[in-house]
């Protein structure tokens, strides 16, 4: 493709539009499904499904830990994979701003597939669409997702009762504190990134290790408060965090204190709370300890009868405060 940045005829539906999909969509996301070029993929299932939609708006779009390409995958995948279901096909929608340097756009689609390879999904149909120079803002991305619901799995947050353990797969905080230490341009360690990544099969192993998981959430937007809030309420069950067992990295804990976070607030984009009987327990973090995305997993605290709907926290000095759900959000678009 010639062309060194998006224009207004990539998407008129024309001979730009064509060389836009077949010189960097097609190369990219090739497979069975998506070089059929119909309007619509026609797919193959043989259990229940389920189905999610997302978009993604993250500003910056390249981070470390991944960019944009990779958020949107990950994300999908993830949300696929708390329902219970082994993620299956994705959709792609992309609007790309006028002037959109295409050296970046190739770069986000290949982190895609890449994304998508690692996660075992097929992207298997897509949109672009092109907006007025200053009237966007470089790229933004929705995907949808189809999963085959996993048989004899029942997640849901209604699953939830008193007595169970809250497990989180690992530290928390890293997403929103890397995208906001490079907005800020604080020099933070290069060992802060992104956690994106793909549970998907993490998820799959820890179902088959304990099939009565009760529910499962990643904890994106809202962080952990957020999740613990809603599925609280969801639920009608009150649950106690244990701060001393939160894992945070440092250098988040010194980020939080320099700008005024919360860690159980900031986003997390490869992260997710678990609740479980307490006799699964062990069986699950043996299974999430021998994967790389789980390896850090740990118990935070656990589900009771004394106090429906509400989250407390027992801190370092022997106190209870209340963990409210986030009354709107902390960071913008880090996601």
């Amino acid at each position: 493709m010639e062309d060194k940045f998006i224009t207004m005829a990539h998407g008129a539906g024309g001979a730009k539009s064509q060389e836009l999909v077949a010189e960097i969509m097609m190369p990219a996301f090739d497979n069975k499904y998506l070089r059929q070029m119909h309007d619509g993929a026609k797919l193959s299932v043989k259990n229940n499904i389920a189905f999610t939609t997302d978009s993604y708006v993250v500003e910056p779009l390249f981070f470390n830990g991944g960019n944009i390409g990779k958020l949107a995958v990950c994300g999908t995948v993830n949300d696929l994979a708390m329902t219970g279901a082994v993620p299956k096909y994705i959709s792609v929608g992309m609007i790309l701003e006028e002037g959109f340097p295409v050296s970046e756009l190739r770069s986000i689609v290949d982190t895609m597939r890449q994304a998508a390879d690692e996660a075992g999904v097929y992207i298997v149909t897509g949109d672009t669409k092109v907006v007025n120079k200053n009237n966007g803002d470089g790229i933004f991305i929705n995907t949808a997702g189809i999963g085959e619901l996993i048989e004899g799995c029942d997640i849901a947050p209604q699953n939830v009762k008193p007595g169970m353990d809250i497990i989180v797969s690992g530290y928390l905080g890293d997403h929103a504190a890397a995208i906001m230490a490079l907005r800020h341009k604080l020099q933070l360690p290069d060992t802060l990134k992104s956690d994106c990544a793909p549970l998907n099969k993490l998820v799959a192993k820890i179902l088959k290790a304990a099939p009565g998981i009760a529910a499962l959430r990643d904890a994106t937007r809202g962080g952990a408060a957020a999740v613990l809030n809603e599925i609280a309420g969801q639920a009608g069950v009150g649950m106690l965090i244990d701060e001393e067992c939160l894992p945070v990295r440092r250098e988040v804990r010194g980020f939080c204190d320099i700008l005024g976070f919360d860690p159980m607030y900031l986003a997390n984009e490869g992260k997710m709370l678990i609740f479980a009987n307490k006799a699964d327990t062990a069986k699950i973090l043996a299974v999430m300890h021998a994967d790389e995305y789980g390896k850090n997993a740990c118990v935070i605290g656990s589900t009771n009868d004394t106090a429906p709907g509400e989250v407390g926290l027992r801190t370092n000095i022997g106190g209870i405060r209340i963990i409210d759900m986030p009354a709107g959000e902390q960071i913008p678009r880090i996601c």
